[in-house]
């Protein structure tokens, strides 16, 4: 009999995942380049609402560590919605529960995706969110193992997004024979421009490659 394991609770090194589901984090530089590849420009009105979400975070954040629900409304929510991923042709879904068989066949990993942006049946984007007093590193193996639960990833890419409101940092994923993946650079609001303005294009770039 399989015995069930949580994601959130076990799975909290890149080591570990890679030996759980046989992945292979690429040293190719052209395996990752949507993150920073032929961006769109951000619009005078985007960087104003960007500025806004900006200041509105480090306002609230002045005040202590903002939980996870929080960070989701105050930054999270405001990206996707600019991103295009609240409407047609994607779909949100949050809490999205997964399980996914580890190498070891008696072993199944299961947990919860923060938040999954579709386009039919194909996971786009897959969303971990923590709160602020976490660093995002320990947010890296969990998006990792979700995104290993795509029914698609073996023919399509699957990208991910961490972020923990302070700091972000985007993921691909593509199984198919070798399953690799790779890390973009990390974004800080704390740096003197507003990187929220990166964010926000490698979003939209992820959103039009469904074609």
């Amino acid at each position: 009999m399989s015995k069930t394991i949580s994601i959130g609770e076990n799975i909290i090194s890149l080591e570990q995942v890679e030996e759980k589901f046989n992945l292979f984090q690429s040293e190719n530089d052209d395996f990752f380049t949507e993150w920073y590849e032929n961006l769109a420009e951000v619009t005078d009105s985007e960087k104003q609402a960007l500025d806004k979400v900006k200041s509105r975070y480090i306002y609230h954040r002045k005040s202590g560590p903002l939980a996870e629900g929080t960070v989701k409304l105050i930054v999270l929510s405001p990206l996707l919605e600019m991103a295009g991923f609240y409407d047609a042709p994607f779909r949100i879904d949050s809490e999205v529960t997964v399980q996914i068989a580890a190498r070891d066949l008696d072993e199944i990993y299961r947990g919860r995706i923060d938040v999954l942006a579709l386009q039919g049946e194909l996971w786009i984007l897959v969303v971990e969110s923590k709160q602020t007093s976490f660093n995002i590193d320990i947010a890296i193996p969990q998006a990792l193992s979700y995104m290993t639960a795509s029914p698609n990833s073996a023919v399509k890419a699957v990208f991910g997004m961490i972020t923990n409101g302070s700091n972000f940092m985007f993921l691909k994923l593509v199984n198919g024979d070798t399953p690799q993946y790779a890390l973009s650079d990390d974004f800080s609001v704390y740096r003197r421009r507003n990187e929220l303005y990166d964010v926000l294009c490698v979003l939209k770039k992820i959103g039009s490659l469904i074609g």
